[in-house]
């Protein structure tokens, strides 16, 4: 789970080591891709540029309260257009989000890394995909083409990891 029933990311939910991992992946990315309601909400935020999904839009448009950003309908315009918009052609593309961002781009992956803090149990909480809990999110990269690297440690205490998922080639 992503967040609890409320759709809110829980403190018990929230990690130091997870923190610095996502940040400095972000921070590596030459764009960051998210939905409405995602947000990263750090010190580098303002810097990147970034492509936000929404139904606002009929297919791609400037964000009016952000100069770095690009506002995209997928119903209206493709990807690799909105990512022309906002000026980026190639290089990385972080995806954060919810089950309907990573949902839409499981089949592009050309890698995911899945965090995973086992003590964290959220009932009736935000699945990170769509088709969570009824299967798991292993099962449900694996099923798209993914398969799981060596996992690395974030918090030894908490036994939070995360995994790299990567396509095969």
């Amino acid at each position: 789970m992503l967040a609890d029933a409320r759709n809110v990311m829980p403190d018990e939910l929230k990690f130091e080591g997870d923190k610095v991992f996502f940040t400095d992946a972000l921070d590596r990315a030459d764009l960051i891709l998210h939905g409405r309601n995602s947000y990263e909400d750090q010190p580098n935020s303002p810097r990147r540029k970034r492509v936000i999904l929404t139904r606002k839009v009929d297919a791609i448009a400037p964000d009016p309260t952000n100069p770095k950003a690009t506002l995209w309908n997928p119903a209206g315009a493709s990807f690799e257009a909105a990512c022309q918009q906002a000026g980026v052609t190639s290089g990385t593309v972080a995806v954060i989000g919810g089950p309907g961002v990573f949902g839409m781009f499981m089949d592009r992956y050309d890698a995911f890394w899945l965090s995973t803090a086992p003590h964290v149990h959220l009932p009736g909480g935000e699945p990170c995909f769509p088709g969570v809990p009824a299967r798991s999110p292993q099962d449900i990269l694996s099923a798209h083409g993914l398969r799981a690297g060596e996992p690395q440690m974030l918090d030894t205490a908490a036994e939070v990891s995360v995994t790299p998922w990567r396509r095969n080639a």
